[in-house]
């Protein structure tokens, strides 16, 4: 027979009480080294938590996964070293440290002083990981808790000078330009890795029709427009091309007093009633002159708007006809440098107009909406807006909503590693199983990975350039 559970048991003194009665005897450093000269060795890689808030539920569930395998490994004879992590550098501490000093931007941290910033990021780092180890030891998790690992640690530090210098050695580290995701809230770009898993947010945005006038062989505007859709408006500015699908239908629509051209699936997008006065294939419109959105902005002098084709114009949304802003836009990037389409890029750091974009400049990206309509309605190019829900990243820190934007950044080539990475994963155990495919499905679509940021609190890049265009690799303290 069991006894009687009393019903008033009062659990966290239970707790304490037995948490209490391990300490005293040693109990969980009895444990750790109970299989010290055993030949059997268990890696475990506690995957560091990062130490700059308390440890949450999500956490605390995770870290008693993480202790059962551990300790069944204990119970099977094998010898372990019970070792901690901690993450502690990057873009998750400093927007922390950012709240508590009241700052909204990076120019705030320049003017407080980027050496006392980061030093208090230190202090967080360590104020939190004294917080969860104690958290953790309330969880069991038995650790050697004094010798906890730090990625702010030198001896990481290092390891990943070591690392990059190694990149460099195999041709794989390169400076290179791109349209990245960037967050002008804290000013720097994301790579991809980071916004894949968490940053996509449903957004609800703006969903603009707009009329591109083509232009005859005198250039001059004629009665016919491309209709093209975009649910970001800033982007029209430095619109430098607009794109078809050659293999799809389209058709020229006559609309009150002029005509239309649009893919033929996408007529449900037309407000009002319409004629369909011909039908054509978007190889027919490849090559068409049109007169830009904002051709009077000084930054788009000397631009020529033209059609081109390309294979990834669908019939699901919009009007099968793209606007494609080369300095805006990822995929717009790589479609302008294989068509020869000029880049304009319109965003500084912080999400403002450039110089060159005249009523604009100075203007945040996210204040422009409005304006950028009421231009297009003066000039007959405004044909319709409405609302418009879709998948959106977002800053997986700070959560504002990320632009595209032309920039210098460091990166590691991804193609020479695809397969060997592949291989190895193969040879894993995935436990659940599907792990593995995702994980391959990301390797074989992921792009080259960006490492720099544009912060100050993280790994400092160890790459020196020289005038000449080279660049060098410190891979060492000793270096």
């Amino acid at each position: 027979m069991f006894e009687a559970v009393n019903p008033k048991m009062n659990f966290p003194e239970m707790e304490t009480g037995i948490l209490k009665w391990w300490d005293e005897n040693q109990i969980p450093d009895k444990y750790m080294a109970k299989n010290e000269g055993s030949d059997k060795r268990y890696s475990f890689i506690d995957g560091p938590i990062t130490a700059n808030n308390r440890m949450g539920v999500h956490h605390a569930w995770g870290r008693s996964y993480k202790d059962l395998f551990s300790r069944f490994r204990t119970m099977q004879g094998y010898r372990q070293r019970y070792q901690n992590g901690f993450d502690g550098q990057g873009l998750w501490i400093e927007v922390e440290v950012e709240k508590e000093l009241g700052f909204t931007s990076k120019t705030d941290i320049e003017g407080y002083g980027i050496d006392k910033f980061v030093t208090l990021c230190k202090q967080r780092v360590q104020r939190f990981a004294d917080v969860i180890s104690e958290q953790s030891k309330q969880l069991a998790y038995w650790m050697h808790w004094d010798n906890s690992y730090h990625t702010m640690s030198d001896e990481n530090n290092y390891t990943i000078w070591h690392f990059l210098k190694t990149c460099h050695e195999r041709g794989l580290l390169y400076e290179g330009t791109d349209v990245m995701p960037w967050c002008p809230r804290c000013s720097t770009g994301l790579s991809e890795h980071e916004i894949v898993t968490e940053g996509y947010v449903e957004t609800e945005h703006p969903g603009l029709f707009v009329k591109f006038p083509i232009l005859d062989s005198d250039l001059e505007t004629t009665e016919d427009s491309l209709l093209i859709w975009t649910t970001t408006p800033w982007t029209l500015s430095s619109n430098c091309a607009a794109a078809v699908n050659k293999d799809m239908d389209y058709v020229k629509i006559k609309q009150d007093h002029g005509y239309l051209y649009l893919a033929k699936s996408r007529i449900s997008s037309l407000a009002g009633e319409h004629e369909v006065v011909s039908e054509l294939k978007g190889s027919e419109l490849v090559g068409l002159n049109y007169e830009g959105p904002f051709d009077e902005l000084p930054a788009q002098e000397g631009v020529k708007h033209r059609v081109v084709a390309w294979d990834e114009v669908s019939e699901t949304e919009g009007t099968g006809i793209v606007h494609i802003a080369p300095g805006a836009g990822k995929e717009d990037f790589a479609l302008g440098k294989r068509e020869g389409i000029p880049t304009i890029a319109p965003l500084d750091d912080l999400g403002d107009f450039v110089e060159g974009f005249d009523w604009l400049t100075g203007l945040n990206v996210y204040e422009v909406n409005d304006k950028i309509y009421e231009s297009l309605k003066s000039k007959g190019k405004f044909y319709r807006l409405e609302r418009y829900k879709h998948r959106y990243p977002h800053c997986w820190r700070c959560g504002s909503e990320l632009v595209f934007r032309l920039v210098d950044e460091w990166f590691i080539k991804m193609d020479p590693l695809r397969e060997p990475i592949s291989r190895v994963t193969q040879n894993i155990r995935w436990v659940p199983e599907f792990g593995m495919k995702r994980e391959l499905d990301w390797l074989r679509n992921m792009d080259d990975w960006m490492i720099s940021k544009k912060r100050y609190y993280g790994l400092a890049l160890p790459i020196y350039k020289c005038s000449c265009g080279n660049f060098d690799v410190i891979g060492s303290e000793k270096e």
